[in-house]
């Protein structure tokens, strides 16, 4: 067959799974023309059947702010398919490549050629971009468009089928993979001696650094494993909170035993040389990060969030726990302050029963504020460029709404008192 595939060439999943099935692909016969902006980073010099194809763009002035990028990409899936006669395109990511896929297929059915789209969702594509007000409807259009639609876990298609409905749509779930000549076990300890001492214990992240993956809970889980035994945190990736990992490191006085290599374009060699895998993200779609990890023989600890339960089987290739959400800081002081204020001025010299009934709401209340701040500062935490909103995960909140559930916690302290009957 002539497959076109279209991805995003940087540093993540989507991009690592698309490259790889492309040179399977290739190695099985088939013709494989990849069609991006850049060079996918796992495709690595020549490749027999491979062939990559660079989207380019006017540079315009009218188009300083807003190129159109998403336009240019569709030209040259067109462009490609007609000249290279393909048979289908497949397209990884949701927004845009689904719907510059289906105003190719519209050119080229006016040109007598039929071009099958097959879409592969990732997660973030349905999670948080597709479910955006921006983008909604023409994801939901893309993905019901398509002649065939998979998803990277069950977890990401039934999100799928809840966020989006697509009656119309049979999600089929693949699995991501990994290549094993690339992610296996050691077979000496040589990898082990370029990352840490001889007697000290491993432990690695692998990651873009976005706020989802909590990469200072990897710092703070490493701070309690080195005061118990000598320990390397090996740290492996970059992107938006890599200074914020670096302050944590060094506020816990662990420098010397942290090491940032940033983007490693060998990820097996650093993998092979660990103990342990750590991912704590607060959702995962897949997370192939933790396969690559097994792969290399190396357990993971991780989350039980989104689609890792189906990666790691707790207690066999790993150990999950529960996304814990503790309430922060200013959170507490502020409705606990409001909790007192409401305590000193309803209960005075009141019989201690009602004393007890009062904490007890009292704290109930606290908790359950607390918990429903956190879930929007953990969803907001991954919107990523939206600096004046901290959207929900079934609509938006502004900004200044959301820091009162802060305030609301401290009314709660002086409603409650007044709310529990006299003993």
């Amino acid at each position: 067959m002539r497959i076109g595939i279209t991805c995003y060439p940087t540093y993540g999943g989507s991009g690592a799974v698309a490259t790889e099935l492309g040179l399977e692909l290739a190695r099985r016969g088939h013709d494989v023309h990849f069609i991006s902006y850049a060079s996918p980073f796992r495709l690595r010099g020549f490749a027999e059947r491979v062939t990559f194809h660079e989207v380019t763009q006017l540079e315009y002035p009218l188009f300083e702010q807003s190129s159109p990028y998403a336009l240019a990409l569709a030209v040259k899936q067109h462009e490609v398919a007609k000249r290279e006669q393909l048979d289908l395109m497949h397209v990884h990511y949701a927004i845009p490549h689904a719907a510059t896929a289906w105003l190719a297929k519209q050119m080229l059915r006016n040109e007598g050629l039929d071009l099958k789209i097959v879409t592969t969702l990732h997660g973030t594509d349905i999670t948080l971009v597709g479910q955006d007000p921006s983008y909604f409807t023409l994801t939901k259009f893309s993905i019901e468009q398509s002649d065939a639609v998979t998803a990277v876990s069950t977890y990401l298609r039934e999100e799928t089928y809840r966020a989006f409905g697509c009656g119309n749509c049979d999600v089929r779930v693949i699995p991501n993979f990994v290549s094993t000549s690339d992610y296996h076990p050691a077979t000496d300890d040589s990898y082990r001696k370029r990352l840490a001492p001889k007697d000290h214990r491993v432990l690695v992240h692998v990651s873009n650094f976005r706020p989802v993956k909590r990469v200072t809970d990897v710092v703070k889980i490493f701070a309690a494993v080195r005061k118990a035994l000598p320990a390397t945190l090996v740290l492996v990736g970059d992107g938006p909170d890599r200074d914020v990992a670096e302050q944590a490191v060094d506020s816990n006085g662990l420098r010397k035993d942290v090491r940032f290599l940033g983007k490693v374009e060998d990820v097996g060699d650093v993998l092979r040389g660990g103990d342990l895998f750590l991912l704590p993200s607060a959702t995962e779609s897949f997370g192939l990060a933790a396969l690559e990890a097994m792969a290399c023989a190396v357990p993971v600890v991780a989350s039980a969030a989104g689609g890792i339960p189906e990666v790691v089987k707790d207690g066999e290739s790993g150990f999950l726990m529960a996304v814990l959400r503790l309430m922060r800081g200013p959170n507490l002081l502020i409705a606990a302050a409001g909790v007192l204020a409401g305590g000193w001025i309803a209960l005075g010299k009141i019989a201690v029963p009602k004393e007890l009934m009062f904490a007890a709401l009292s704290g109930m209340a606290l908790g359950a504020v607390g918990n429903t701040w956190n879930d929007i500062r953990d969803v907001a935490a991954d919107r990523v460029n939206r600096p004046t909103t901290r959207p929900l995960a079934a609509g938006q909140v502004s900004r200044g709404i959301a820091d009162l559930i802060v305030f609301d916690g401290s009314l709660l302290g002086l409603v409650l008192p007044g709310l529990v009957p006299s003993c």
